[in-house]
């Protein structure tokens, strides 16, 4: 009687070959739309018009001022948000976790969150028009109640710096507050069992056990809200019209040609934020390993 052929490890080949099958959709969507993409904007970067090798869109990043402000905008955007959102979500988190708020307000933050956390683009940039907008809700109402005009007396502007922050900050602290809610709760109770055994306070708790050990976490998802800032497109330009020249709307004008048209240009600036997003990434999962270390 024939008996089916096994590899080293002892597994059919059939077995192996199954055991593939169920990764095959990820292989071919990281293909379609992570690898090639990526290869396009590679190539397209070196390429001129005519389809000739050049070093002319690499050259002008580093020439042309108007790049380097806009890089230099997105990246003061994306701290902004990421210290803002990263700070006030970990609060947040804190007292949903730790803090002692009631187990009903925890879900209710959580759920809110996870919607908050996509809602993004063209819907978000119209609710904060329709509610801070030049005759937004809020803004109607404060002028109503108080007198006071938020775009005459105390020179708020949605449609700048920090209105965009703001906008941002809507989907950026629940993304901290559905990463860190875990964190937290990782937190062993026999660390401070031991450190009030051994006279520590509250804080000195806080500051010498539990900061430390969440510390790579907190960083870690900070400068994944960096990358997840640095990359909007659509609520900026829904929200600004390209008032703020953020590297993704500088991007878009020279692929689409409104403006300029120059799509070696806007692969190069592209293939930049794709170095920026990269360095993010690294510096993410190395502080996610070193969290993982204290908190399994």
């Amino acid at each position: 009687m024939a008996q089916t052929a096994l590899n080293p490890k002892g597994v059919s080949p059939s077995a192996d070959w199954k055991k593939w099958l169920g990764v095959t959709p990820f292989f071919l969507f990281a293909i379609l739309f992570l690898i090639l993409p990526s290869l396009r904007l590679f190539i397209g970067s070196f390429t001129t018009e005519e389809g000739q090798f050049s070093l002319a869109n690499i050259i002008q990043l580093f020439e042309e001022k108007a790049i380097l402000d806009a890089y230099w905008l997105s990246i003061r955007i994306s701290a902004a948000t990421a210290l803002g959102g990263g700070l006030f979500g970990f609060l947040l988190a804190y007292s949903v976790t730790v803090g002692g708020l009631p187990k009903p307000l925890r879900s209710a933050l959580i759920t809110f969150s996870g919607v908050a956390s996509n809602f993004a683009g063209v819907p978000l940039a119209f609710a904060f028009i329709a509610t801070l907008g030049r005759t937004g809700f809020i803004t109607t109402l404060i002028k109503n109640l108080f007198g006071v005009n938020l775009y005459q007396q105390t020179n708020f502007d949605l449609y700048s710096f920090a209105g965009l922050s703001l906008t941002y900050m809507y989907f950026q602290f629940p993304l901290m507050v559905l990463i860190m809610a875990p964190a937290l709760d990782g937190l062993k109770r026999e660390w401070r069992e031991a450190a009030e055994n051994l006279g520590a306070s509250n804080f000195q708790y806080w500051m010498r056990v539990a900061f430390p050990v969440l510390l790579p976490s907190i960083l870690g998802t900070m400068i994944l809200l960096f990358g997840n800032a640095f990359g909007a497109y659509a609520t900026a330009y829904a929200l600004t019209g390209g008032r703020l020249g953020i590297i993704t709307i500088q991007i878009g004008a020279q692929i689409r040609g409104d403006v300029h048209h120059n799509p070696g240009l806007g692969y190069a600036m592209a293939m930049g934020m794709v170095v920026v997003m990269t360095i993010s990434l690294i510096g993410y999962s190395w502080l996610q390993k070193r969290s993982e270390r204290w908190l399994r």
